[in-house]
């Protein structure tokens, strides 16, 4: 076990790497999450993709401030959560990077908002933005679902210390 000193610098008695460090023992799902922009189709991977309301239906996801695809989708209002398999490591980081024609190589079709829905993925669900809020260097980005669907059958791809992996109950 490490645990710092509570006088280390930042006030909070840890530093960022050692918050890494700990939340990484949270395993989360990833989702890939995409929009359709004046440019195109844009997209990123997030792993912190939650259920928030069943009623009314709302979900959320955190993006990063430095995101080059953030703003869009801010702008645009208008988004598709892609929950990802456990075989498309390969799309994840694909999505993960900066830059590039991210939908090269990935089919996908509009869902009723113009979102792109993914192939192969596990599930989708279709949003509208309802809310954002400020948290640190993060938004909290607030989607009403508007329309959802499971496409087929399998383990999620789940991001864990680090790493890809998939689970099996």
């Amino acid at each position: 076990m490490v645990d710092l000193p509570a006088d280390e610098p930042g006030g909070a008695g840890f530093d960022s790497a050692h918050f890494r460090t700990v939340l990484g023992h949270f395993p989360t799902g990833v989702v890939v999450v995409t929009a359709v922009g004046a440019g195109g189709p844009v997209g990123m991977a997030v792993g912190s993709f939650t259920s928030v309301s069943l009623d009314p239906p709302l979900v959320a996801f955190c993006p990063d401030l430095r995101s080059t695809t953030w703003p869009t989708i801010r702008e645009v209002r208008l988004f598709c959560a892609n929950v990802l398999s456990e075989d498309q490591e390969d799309v994840c980081r694909v999505f993960a990077t900066k830059g590039g024609d991210k939908f090269a190589g990935v089919g996908w079709h509009p869902a009723s908002t113009g979102s792109p829905r993914l192939t192969g993925v596990l599930a989708w669900i279709d949003c509208e933005i309802d809310t954002v809020h400020d948290a640190g260097d993060h938004q909290i980005c607030v989607g009403k679902v508007r329309e959802l669907g499971v496409e087929r059958a399998g383990g999620p791809l789940v991001f864990y210390r680090g790493g890809y992996g998939s689970f099996e109950s």
